[in-house]
């Protein structure tokens, strides 16, 4: 045996010594969830075929036993399909044949096969942000010997999407508003390309929100906006009962409201949008003053002494600003409604502006921003109607929710009712 030299003598090593090897981490991981996942797939493929040769047994009776009293008889096998994370596997199906060689469902396969897995990966999948056609990319890598699988093709994902939106899109437009208790209702616009989809937002006694309607056009017309709220009152809304409609100050819209509510129609005209209309008529340097004077009059709890501010404002600028005037004055007393009211505090935040509804209209342009072509009006309403499913289970009480009753019975004192009208309570 060769002799150990001075520098070759091994070193004692004590307790506390720490020593490192260089191992191949990442792919050792990757190998064993590979395993672990094909184990779970072979565990789960073999617990579903005892299920089903349970189901057949409970039809076909023990196997081998003669029974002269039974009605069924085992089949054999053949090749089907159950949904398994985002995707379908195929499996050895046992067969189940009645005496008139008619074959029976087995329930352990039903349940297996079942779509709304499926379903439910492909929405969430493109709620994500996910494209159909990388879709297939963020499912989990089947295991060497299991790479058979159906449904993750761009197509199949397409059509699956295709039908699922076009039944959220019937959900919307059929539900009833009966029981629905709305003292607000917000009316506004999103843009798709050459498509206009006008969405109407309801707030509730409790200040929960509901999305009441959608309607497509190429522009924000009277007949268009007369055709949505036509079709709310279809669907249950009380046109006798006194509302606060908060829009953006559209013409047609605005319109379209008084033609078909008339003056049970209380309209809050979006301080911002008036406020961005008056400083486009305005140079850079005079922004800021005009911004803070125009915030200083709708906090005014004084309705009368807000609308003085507002008419002495449009008067200093008339000489070198008329546009900006003309457009301070028109619908300037539509932006104090809610002070008229009594309105104040969280609730008076909350319904000044459009925001509850633009905030909306930001998340359906985040859901469709993979939407690089719309072919058709219909297409534009299924995504939407399927954007606005998603959006509204993350729905949340408006501010100021508690003053709802104090703005209720403040629309019923101030509306002055026609005599042929029998007023109601929203």
């Amino acid at each position: 045996m060769k002799s150990l030299t001075k520098s070759s003598k091994p070193k004692l090593v004590s307790k506390d010594a720490q020593i490192q090897l260089s191992l191949p981490v990442t792919g050792v991981l990757r190998d064993v969830q590979s395993a672990f996942y094909g184990l779970c797939i072979n565990a789960g493929k073999a617990v579903l075929s005892a299920m089903m040769e349970e189901d057949r047994a409970a039809l076909c009776g023990p196997k081998g036993v003669p029974d002269v009293s039974r009605t069924a008889y085992r089949g054999g096998h053949t090749r089907s399909w159950v949904t398994l994370g985002g995707r379908k596997i195929p499996v050895s199906r046992p067969r189940v044949r009645a005496l008139e060689a008619a074959e029976l469902p087995l329930p352990t396969f039903a349940w297996a096969a079942h779509a709304d897995p499926l379903n439910t990966a492909t929405l969430a999948a493109i709620g994500a942000g996910v494209s159909m056609r990388r879709y297939r990319s963020t499912l989990d890598q089947l295991p060497v010997g299991h790479q058979e699988e159906c449904s993750v093709s761009r197509s199949a994902v397409s059509r699956r999407f295709v039908a699922l939106s076009t039944e959220r899109l019937s959900e919307w437009l059929c539900c009833r508003l009966d029981k629905l208790v709305l003292p607000v209702i917000m009316v506004d616009g999103i843009y798709f390309r050459d498509h206009l989809v006008l969405i109407a937002l309801g707030i509730d006694d409790a200040g929960d929100k509901h999305i009441l309607g959608i309607r497509e056009g190429s522009t924000e017309n009277t007949r268009m906006v007369r055709s949505l709220l036509a079709d709310l009152i279809e669907r249950g809304l009380d046109a006798t009962v006194a509302r606060l409609w908060v829009i953006d100050g559209a013409k047609a819209l605005r319109r379209a409201i008084g033609e078909v509510f008339g003056s049970l129609a209380l309209v809050q005209r979006c301080q911002e949008h008036k406020r961005r209309n008056v400083l486009d008529h305005l140079p850079k340097e005079l922004h800021a003053s005009v911004s803070l004077a125009l915030r200083d009059s709708w906090q005014s709890k004084d309705a009368t002494l807000a609308k003085r501010q507002l008419e002495r404002l449009a008067r200093s600028l008339a000489s070198n600003h008329p546009g900006a005037c003309a457009s301070l004055l028109e619908g300037l007393e539509e932006t104090l409604t809610l002070t008229g009211l009594g309105i104040d505090g969280a609730l008076y935040k909350t319904l000044r502006s459009t925001n509850p509804i633009e905030n909306l209209n930001g998340l359906l342009a985040h859901y469709t921003r993979n939407v690089k072509r719309w072919k058709n009006g219909q297409m534009v309403l299924r995504w939407v109607g399927s954007a606005l499913h998603e959006a509204a289970t993350g729905f949340r009480c408006v501010r100021g929710f508690r003053d709802m009753k104090h703005l209720r019975n403040a629309l019923v004192r101030t509306v002055k009712l026609d005599s042929t009208v029998q007023l109601k309570v929203a």
